[in-house]
C-alpha cells in the first residue's frame, strides 16, 4: 500500500485550519485566489476539518474549491471529530453535515480526528472504525484512516489493531524529531514498521521553525541565501522515506507562493542540509526552559482552572524560537476564553504539587507579560 496511495499528488497540501481573515470574517475572495494558484501549479490536495473555524472550513472549501473545479480534479480530506461523539448516531449525522457543508459528493481521504490512547478506547465502543468501513463499501469515502497526537506506544496499539486504516497523519517536524512528549522520530517509525504512508502536520510546528532568532536564522542562510527559514522545515518532512503529503496551514497568498516556489520542482534534502539542520537544533536544544513535564498535578486543585502546562508549553516555545507572533497564537488557541495565565490568585496549590519544583507562580506572570 505504502507504495501506491498518493504517489501520483504533489506533496503539498493547502490546510484549511489558518484561513486567511478580514476582519472577523474569513477572507473568501483570498482564499478563491490562492486555491486557483495551488491548482494552478498541478497542487490538488486540500485538508479542512469538521470543527476548524468552527465549522466554516469546510463551507468555504465547498466555496472556494468544490463548486468551482471539476470533482476528480482535487483531493479533499476532512475528519471525524472524535470528542464530540457520544452516541454511535452522531456518526452519521456529523458525515452528513460534511457532506452538505462541502458539498463534495464524496471524500477522497477521510480521518478519525486527533486519536490518541484514550479516544482510541472510546473510537471501539462507538463502532468509528466500523462507521468508516460501512462509508467506504458505500463510496462516500475513499481512503480511511487518522490523525494522531500521543506516544509510539498508543500508536503501535492502534496499528497493531486496525491494519484497515490506509494512512496515518503525524505531527513530524526537525524540533520535535527527538521530543519525548511529541515523540515525532518514534512514531514515523512506527508507521514505518506497519507500512503506512504518512501524511504531516505542523511541519513548521505551527509557524514557530518559520522565524527564529537571527543567529541560527543565519545559519540557515549562510547555506542557501535564497530560501526561506520555513523552507527548510516543510522540505525536511517531505524528504522523509514513506511520506506522502506535506500539510501548510497557508494564510496567505505570500506564504503559498513561498511554498511554491521550491515545492512544485521538490528536491530532497541532502546529507549537507542535514548537517545544518542538526547544528540549529543542537542550539535550540541550549536554551534553558520551564522543565514543566505537563503532568498536569498542578491543574487538578487550581481554583481558576487555569491551563498551566499548555501555557508553559507556549513560553518555551518563544524562549526557545523567539517567534512571539507564533507563540501568541499558540497561547490564544490553548487558553480559548478561559485559563489564562493572569487568571492566577497566587494561591500557592499548584506550586505544593508540582514534583519538579517549578516557580509557577512567577512564571505564570511571564506569561501574563508576553501575551499581553
Amino acid at each position: 500500500m505504502s507504495g501506491t496511495l498518493g504517489k501520483d499528488i504533489k506533496k503539498l497540501g493547502f490546510g484549511l485550519m489558518r484561513l486567511p481573515m478580514d476582519g472577523k470574517e474569513i477572507d473568501i475572495k483570498q482564499v478563491e485566489q490562492m486555491v486557483d494558484r495551488f491548482m494552478e501549479e498541478g497542487f490538488t490536495y486540500f485538508d479542512t476539518a469538521y470543527v476548524y473555524h468552527n465549522g466554516l472550513s469546510e463551507v468555504v472549501a465547498g466555496q472556494a474549491l468544490v463548486k468551482r473545479y471539476p470533482r476528480e480534479s482535487f483531493q479533499l480530506a476532512t475528519k471525524m471529530p472524535l470528542w464530540a461523539i457520544k452516541k454511535p448516531e452522531d456518526l452519521q449525522t456529523i458525515f452528513d453535515t460534511q457532506l452538505e457543508r462541502t458539498g463534495a459528493g464524496y471524500f477522497d481521504y477521510y480521518l478519525l480526528h486527533s486519536m490518541d490512547k484514550q479516544k482510541a478506547e472510546d473510537a471501539e465502543k462507538m463502532g468509528v472504525w466500523e462507521f468508516g468501513l460501512k462509508m467506504k463499501e458505500k463510496g462516500l469515502v475513499k481512503h480511511l484512516g487518522f490523525s494522531f497526537h500521543d506516544t509510539a506506544d498508543a500508536l503501535e496499539d492502534i496499528l497493531a489493531k486496525h491494519p484497515e486504516a490506509e494512512f496515518v497523519q503525524l505531527q513530524i517536524n526537525y524540533a520535535d524529531w527527538d521530543s519525548e512528549e511529541i515523540q515525532s522520530g518514534l512514531c514515523y517509525e512506527v508507521a514505518r514498521k506497519h507500512n503506512k504512508p504518512i501524511i504531516i502536520m505542523e511541519p513548521v510546528k505551527g509557524g514557530a521553525l518559520a522565524g527564529m532568532r537571527p543567529e541560527l536564522q543565519e545559519m540557515f542562510k549562510k547555506e542557501e541565501p535564497d530560501m526561506s527559514i520555513a523552507s527548510w522545515a516543510v522540505r525536511y518532512a517531505a524528504s522523509l522515506e514513506g511520506v506522502i503529503m506535506v500539510l501548510s496551514g497557508m494564510s496567505n497568498r505570500e506564504q503559498m507562493e513561498d511554498n511554491l516556489s521550491y515545492m512544485k520542482n521538490f528536491k530532497p534534502l541532502q546529507e549537507k542540509d542535514r548537517g545544518v539542520i542538526r547544528k540549529v537544533v543542537e542550539e535550540l536544544n541550549k536554551v534553558e526552559t520551564i522543565p514543566c513535564t505537563g503532568c498536569k498535578y498542578c491543574v487538578d486543585d487550581c481554583p481558576q482552572q487555569i491551563h498551566i502546562p499548555d501555557i508553559f508549553n507556549c513560553v518555551n516555545n518563544y524562549r526557545i524560537y523567539q517567534n512571539l507572533a507564533s507563540a501568541r497564537g499558540s497561547y490564544l488557541w490553548t487558553t480559548g476564553d478561559s485559563g489564562k495565565a493572569d487568571a492566577c490568585i497566587e494561591c500557592g496549590s499548584c506550586e505544593s504539587h508540582c514534583p519538579q519544583h517549578i516557580k509557577i507562580i512567577d512564571s505564570l506572570k511571564e506569561a501574563a507579560v508576553l501575551f499581553k
